[in-house]
């Protein structure tokens, strides 16, 4: 630390530092410092300072720096072992009487001291405590969750009436990156999701000599539940994060702070963009995760069974019925949705650090794929009800 004058020095070399400690009152002490506290010359000993605290009954600590000099990290030593024995002792310790920068060096300390983990002793939570803080979390999370779900329906309707703080520009570059630039992992997955369940379900249908129904099980199980499901699953990982990243950045570099002193809505100008573009992509995404699935099964059903691609188009054109391709492309949408919910909420409720940022793209990926498959499960409890 660079070495601070007080006051003016009169002499060639440093002068020697001097504490004396003074009884101010009944209740109260003032220590006075004098010469220059530095760490190349001797500075006096505490002990002499503690001894007087411990001997007398004082409840305040002051200071007296008028004949004080150069002072570095020697004073500033001296002051926080003052501040420690203050604090053991139940003082006082006022340090109007202190340099400016001595003091705001101090009061930097205190600050930093006061943010460190409790210590071991003290007292730890117990379980019920535990359990009340979760509830009250997650209550607080719901909340904040039906907030946003509000200002996003709201943003929506002012969008239809052609009033929202929205650029169509934003959307088409929304949807070419999670469209086209995401074909390329959809088919993969959806392809090998297809060769399974034709590969499985051949196996268990051959003990019966229905083969030929390895068609109807691809075709129904990827139309109305695994390209749906196995998409949402991709966007969720994939573009949900990617929202929850971006948002998050942008709420570090306080760009979304910006926004709203410049009264724009970044619910409509940059959750909307993003709600929309998944709203209308993930359909189409659906119709081709189905049908690279399909191909999947007809590569299994022709290469390695005994199934001729004539009858298995056929099987599989019979077999998808204009409902179960109906509630697939909802389903789709009803994901999308999800993904775009969760990612832009984690987003925009984000921390202002970097590891809030790696929070919140964790927890948008975790949250989305919960909320899909709940609300996939939903979906199965109301198809059966209705026997659709």
């Amino acid at each position: 630390m660079k070495s601070h004058r007080h006051s003016a020095l009169g002499a060639d070399g440093p002068s020697p530092a001097r504490l004396d400690v003074e009884a101010a009152g009944e209740w109260s002490l003032v220590v006075r410092l004098s010469g220059d506290w530095l760490l190349s010359s001797d500075v006096p000993a505490f002990t002499e300072i503690e001894r007087s605290i411990r001997a007398g009954s004082a409840r305040r600590l002051g200071f007296e720096t008028a004949a004080l000099g150069r002072w570095n990290s020697a004073l500033m030593v001296f002051l926080s072992k003052c501040t420690d024995l203050c604090r053991d002792r139940g003082i006082e310790m006022d340090t109007s009487g202190l340099p400016p920068g001595a003091a705001n060096l101090l009061r930097l300390a205190r600050t930093a001291a006061d943010k460190r983990a409790p210590a071991s002793g003290a007292r730890s939570a117990t379980w019920l405590e535990r359990v009340g803080e979760g509830v009250l979390a997650f209550a607080g999370g719901a909340g904040g969750f039906l907030t946003f779900l509000g200002e996003c329906v709201v943003a929506l309707f002012r969008l239809l009436r052609g009033r929202a703080q929205f650029r169509w520009s934003d959307t088409f570059l929304v949807m070419q990156e999670c469209g086209p630039q995401a074909l390329g992992i959809v088919a993969l997955i959806n392809f090998i999701v297809g060769l399974i369940l034709a590969f499985v379900g051949t196996l268990q249908l051959a003990r019966f000599g229905a083969t030929i129904y390895s068609a109807d099980l691809v075709a129904i199980a990827t139309v109305r539940e695994m390209a749906c499901l196995m998409t949402g699953v991709i966007m969720c990982g994939r573009t949900g994060a990617a929202f929850a990243a971006q948002l998050g950045t942008m709420r570090v570099n306080q760009e979304i702070d910006a926004f709203q002193a410049c009264g724009i809505s970044p619910i409509e100008f940059l959750v909307l963009p993003r709600l929309m573009a998944l709203i209308l992509m993930m359909p189409l995404l659906c119709v081709f995760a189905a049908a690279i699935a399909i191909a999947g099964g007809f590569a299994v059903s022709t290469l390695m069974l005994d199934v001729t691609p004539t009858v298995y188009v056929r099987r599989t054109i019979g077999a998808v019925t204009l409902v179960s391709f109906l509630l697939g492309l909802g389903k789709g949408t009803i994901f999308g949705v999800l993904v775009a919910l969760t990612g832009c909420h984690r987003g925009i409720q984000c921390g202002t650090n970097a590891a809030a940022v790696g929070r919140a793209t964790t927890t948008a990926v975790v949250t989305g794929i919960t909320a899909i498959i709940v609300s996939d499960g939903v979906f199965a409890v109301v198809c059966s009800a209705l026997n659709i």
